[in-house]
């Protein structure tokens, strides 16, 4: 049966690239510009000059080539986040997992190979907290002869929700990692690289949406944050759910939005209150008890033709710690049986033979450097290992069978269990470091269970996987019970994600068919964990056939700095 789906899977696939598929072509300069904000100037790394960078364009099943220059101090690379790139992880781009570096006063071009992502993905830098000021929105339109499966709306707003530092974060960064100290939070958030009215400087800009009365517009959000989950709102105007992650869901109506870092949902707003002026709002969300600064970031959505100050003189949000709000959200997030998506493919529970259960820490470890500051820093793990990254990509070490690089031998159990949500008075977790990968074989059936512990300040953790979009088939308060729990999953409707939150004190479980050969990450996309070390590599290997292979590798990549 499990054969049957993949074949209808493959089906639509075909049928979408038997459409008029473009290519396209996009120029990237990315270097140091200086930017004033909050009556401070801040040097930042950004693309063509640009905070948010710039928009790629483009149709359901085309494919791309960005030029990437460095025209900056150090190496970096650049993610295209939620393209699954089939067979192709050559250009999926996370330093020293598919490649090395761009160097400075090099180039590179990415080739992206769309398939059946719809809607809206971002792009970003995959080095170090690069990624703050270079990023961007992918908007993918429908392809040719293919509609919207609701209304055409009238028009469209990509959104970008920011973490906004003054100075010049790379080297507040590396000082705080290699001192072993905590990175420090935002001083503000932004809206589209605005920062609104709330933060007192009186030169700071607010991002203003146009509209016209009685039209539709589709508002392409993406949550570039660097730590923060986000709520979002338009005063006095109800948001309708249609996508997530490239992927349409069952529409839903809401008053406000939550969205984690990495996450793309795609939202249909009327303008259809009394013309004026009206804020759009986001503030952080967050179940830890070391939780983000509680900053509320405004934009606004005015009327065409409209004179006059904000309709709303309160901004009515849930507040930061509303786990209810945030879970009442999630929890009504299914997917829908539209022929503009593929047909839902979800493993069944005869299908697995790939199971992990995964659970996921903040830690700390002896603090060796030099510039130490403590005695233990800071660390993250999944299953007790953090990830440490090797001096050449993981990829190429795999693709030409060079050893030591990396081991095969990621836990796909935990070395104890103990009650992970619960009190850890007396729990004593060691942690081990290494570049340890999760292997499984082409087609495998896999569910992967991933469980929030208590360990350090607890809180919620975005999970994503390069190179796939995986079905979310359970989620529950506490500690996962493998007996009882997998009688709640939902197999008939759930969402296909590429970032999934994991709450604080619970748990989610994912599958998804190893359809895809290569090496992809899979991270929290809270930056402060990934530098700590809370990732690892899924391996999918080769099929038996060219088409179930990873394609040949390029001759352009950038070299490492020991090969």
């Amino acid at each position: 049966m499990g054969l049957v789906r993949w074949f209808v899977g493959v089906l639509f696939l075909s049928t979408l690239l038997l459409c008029s598929a473009d290519v396209h072509h996009y120029e990237f300069f990315v270097r140091e510009s200086k930017f004033k904000k909050m009556c401070n100037i801040s040097t930042l790394l950004v693309v063509n000059n640009s905070y948010p960078g710039p928009e790629i364009r483009v149709h359901r099943g085309d494919t791309v080539f960005v030029n990437v220059h460095n025209r900056g101090k150090y190496g970096f690379t650049i993610h295209w986040h939620g393209v699954k790139q089939p067979r192709n992880p050559w250009f999926d781009g996370p330093e020293f997992i598919t490649q090395c570096p761009i160097r400075p006063r090099t180039n590179f071009t990415y080739k992206i190979i769309l398939s059946e992502e719809i809607g809206t993905l971002w792009w970003h830098a995959h080095s170090d907290w690069t990624r703050s000021s270079v990023h961007g929105a992918i908007v993918i339109l429908p392809a040719e002869n293919e509609t919207y499966p609701f209304p055409t709306p009238d028009g469209e707003q990509t959104i970008i929700l920011e973490s906004w530092y003054n100075g010049n974060l790379k080297k507040i960064i590396d000082k705080a990692l290699a001192s072993g100290t905590p990175p420090p939070q935002p001083d503000a958030y932004a809206i589209n690289g605005h920062l609104g009215d709330t933060y007192g400087c009186p030169t700071d800009t607010i991002f203003r949406m146009e509209v016209d009365y009685k039209k539709t517009y589709l508002l392409r959000i993406i949550n570039a944050a660097m730590n923060e989950q986000q709520f979002f709102t338009i005063m006095n105007h109800t948001l309708t759910v249609v996508a997530l992650d490239a992927s349409y869901v069952r529409r839903f109506k809401s008053d406000y939005i939550l969205i984690s870092p990495g996450q793309t949902m795609d939202v249909l707003v009327s303008a259809n209150r009394n013309a004026g002026q009206y804020y759009m709002a986001t503030r952080p969300s967050s179940d830890s008890a070391v939780a983000p600064v509680d900053f509320i970031t405004t934009g606004i959505f005015q009327y065409t033709n409209f004179v006059g100050g904000s309709n709303a003189s309160l901004i009515t949000l849930p507040a930061m710690n509303n786990t209810d709000a945030m879970l009442n959200f999630i929890s009504r997030i299914r997917n829908t049986n539209v022929t503009q998506n593929p047909p839902i493919n979800v493993p069944a529970d005869t299908d697995i033979n790939r199971r992990v259960f995964i659970t996921l820490a903040v830690n700390d470890l002896p603090c060796k450097n030099s510039k130490c500051v403590v005695s233990d820093g800071f660390a993250a793990s999944l299953n007790n290992v953090s990830f440490v990254y090797p001096h050449i990509d993981v990829l190429q070490a795999y693709y030409r069978n060079i050893r030591g690089v990396f081991a095969e031998n990621f836990p796909f159990l935990p070395p104890e269990f103990y009650d992970f949500t619960g009190n850890l008075t007396g729990v004593v977790s060691a942690v081990e470091v290494g570049t340890r990968a999760i292997c499984v074989n082409y087609g495998d059936a896999v569910e992967i269970v991933l469980q929030s512990t208590q360990m350090g300040a607890g809180g919620s953790h975005p999970i994503h996987l390069h190179g796939y979009s995986f079905y979310w088939v359970g989620a529950g308060l506490g500690n996962f019970n493998g007996e009882t729990d997998p009688s709640t999953y939902n197999l008939v409707d759930p969402p296909l994600m590429n970032t999934i939150d994991v709450p604080g004190t619970g748990w989610v479980a994912i599958r998804f068919f190893a359809n895809n050969p290569g090496v992809w990450y899979m991270h929290c996309h809270f930056e402060r964990h990934t530098s700590w070390g809370m990732s690892t590599v899924l391996i999918v290997r080769n099929g038996s056939t060219i088409e179930t292979s990873i394609r040949p590798r390029p001759s352009t990549m950038p070299r490492c700095h020991r090969t």
